[in-house]
């Protein structure tokens, strides 16, 4: 029986309704009637108050308008606290281009969001069933949703400043009509829910009919397939999350950088999980059309041998590989040029993070790495210009004869495309590129008379954050 399915789900979820402020939303069909009757006649027994939210459409001028006032009518009966809305569900489709479904729904929740933020209520309860939960997860597979997105609809959840309960999740519409005709409870039919061309309504009207024949206890199955989905998910999207710090270089609105081979070296489970957290993040958790394909797409992106590439997302997101790097944001990257001008030795701090600095030197050091430099006073003459790459732009190598593009330097060295627009060049007050710090050093390094001395440069390139998705 109903009331007992809905006992065992409140035990075994730790819910309790002692004493809690309770929301229902309802709608006037059998599902809410029930679950507000079920509430009110445990009202005083569990110390509980009790109110219910109505939001009418306007989808069906005096028929919708018929179903707030009966559910008004039944709430005052009994001493229960009203709150309704008219929301103009119709017009707001024409203005949002929303579907109908999503904008209703944007409607009721909007409501609920302001009667709990204004009445600080414990719980809004809905009357979500087993059999919703089997057209949701259907649904959902169909559509190719992956991770927690299978799970389908979930017993609680935060909402405002309380919690969202669905205490009929254990229980069928068949369980739930039952408990209607024993209690004498009367209900209004909205026609909607019988046409076909909604998605849910044809999954309910040929799937759920053929399964719950198969298997009369089916929504059973299917709620502890959602539970289990739910908790193995939340585990390992804390697993995935633990990982993704140490792989992604940075991240900022509307933009991630992740380092690839970091990344492939993670599971495969933490991969598609830790990609799907991204996604949340960049997207707010606010884009339908994503489905497993997308996370497919991504790390196969990720998996090819050509050091580049790029995808395209719903809502303008786009996946930028280059070399050991993917960038994964919104709109064209934005490049970040600068020109500095050194007039004497000192240090220069560049919008990217990285220190150069410039210091006087009697000799050049033997074997200095790629991060310095020491250019011959004889040869070299302030002011020193640090600049981002220009079109065109070319050195001479130590070591090498004639010169080369630094487009060329970038490729060799596996540099990506993104850093390549704020890498920093080093250029004399003769317009001759002395140094591309940290990748190459030019035919001026340690040249000239010893004597003379020597400009000793120094590049630090600071190392980008990650952090929590």
């Amino acid at each position: 029986m109903l009331e007992e399915k809905t006992e065992a789900i409140l035990k075994r979820k730790s819910v309790s309704l002692k004493g809690a402020s309770i929301l229902v939303g309802v709608s006037g069909g059998p599902d809410s009637m029930a679950l507000l009757h079920y509430l009110w006649e445990r009202k005083n027994s569990l110390g509980m108050e009790l109110a219910a939210a109505h939001v009418d459409h306007m989808f069906r001028g005096d028929e919708s308008l018929g179903d707030a006032l009966f559910v008004k009518n039944y709430c005052e009966g009994r001493g229960i606290p009203f709150e309704m809305a008219r929301v103009n569900v119709p017009e707001l489709i024409s203005l949002t281009g929303k579907n109908s479904q999503e904008a209703a729904r944007d409607a009721r929740y909007g409501f609920f969001r302001e009667q709990m933020e204004k009445r600080r209520y414990t719980f809004l309860a809905l009357a979500h069933h087993g059999d919703d939960q089997m057209e949701t997860i259907l649904m959902r597979l169909n559509r190719g949703t992956t991770g927690r997105g299978r799970a389908g609809i979930p017993f609680m959840r935060p909402f405002q400043n309380g919690l969202i309960i669905r205490p009929f999740l254990g229980s069928s519409r068949e369980e739930i009509l039952d408990y209607c005709r024993r209690k004498g409870i009367e209900y209004r039919i909205d026609p909607s829910n019988q046409k076909d061309v909604y998605s849910r309504n044809r999954f309910r009207k040929t799937l759920l009919p053929f399964l719950k024949k198969e298997n009369p206890h089916a929504h059973e199955h299917f709620q502890r397939f959602s539970e289990e989905i739910e908790s193995d998910e939340a585990y390992l999207e804390e697993l995935a999350a633990s990982r993704m710090v140490t792989v992604i270089k940075s991240r900022e609105r509307g933009k991630v950088v992740l380092d690839i081979l970091a990344f492939l070296g993670m599971p495969m489970p933490l991969q598609r999980r830790g990609i799907q957290l991204i996604l949340n993040y960049l997207y707010e958790g606010k884009h339908d059309s994503l489905a497993a394909v997308h996370i497919d797409q991504v790390i196969s992106l990720l998996n090819r041998p050509h050091p580049s590439g790029k995808l395209n997302f719903p809502g303008g997101l786009n996946v930028t590989r280059s070399y050991s790097e993917c960038i994964i944001h919104f709109g064209r990257l934005e490049k970040m040029a600068f020109r500095i001008e050194m007039d004497h030795p000192g240090k220069a701090v560049l919008p990217t993070g990285a220190v150069v600095s410039i210091e006087l030197a009697l000799d050049a050091e033997q074997g200095a790495g790629p991060g310095c430099s020491y250019l011959p006073v004889s040869e070299v003459s302030f002011p020193l210009i640090i600049r981002t790459k220009e079109n065109g732009d070319r050195m001479t190598l130590k070591g090498m004869e004639g010169t080369r593009k630094l487009k060329d330097i970038f490729i060799d060295n596996k540099v990506p495309v993104s850093e390549r627009e704020t890498w920093p060049v080093i250029m004399d007050s003769a317009g001759r590129i002395v140094w591309l710090p940290g990748l190459k050093k030019s035919a001026l390094d340690s040249a000239g008379n010893p004597r003379d001395g020597y400009l000793k440069l120094l590049y630090n390139k600071k190392p980008t954050s990650g952090g929590h998705m």
